[in-house]
């Protein structure tokens, strides 16, 4: 049986912390941060951590199983 590729674009947008869990860039983060206050923009700027059952798929789409 072939070995089973990792997804590219997964591997590109996170990454897998030292304890396992996913972490990502939160959305919204393009364009058009007008109508954004200052409390949301410093949100918007720290890095989400998913839960245990997306941090599971990611995991398995990053190593490739």
């Amino acid at each position: 049986m072939p070995k089973a590729k990792s997804k590219s674009a997964v591997k590109k947008r996170f990454r897998i912390s030292k304890h396992g869990k996913a972490v990502c860039s939160h959305p919204d983060r393009g364009h058009g941060h007008a109508p954004f206050n200052g409390a949301t923009g410093r949100r918007l700027r720290k890095r989400m951590v998913l839960n245990a059952t997306w941090s599971e798929l990611v995991r398995n789409m990053v190593k490739g199983s």
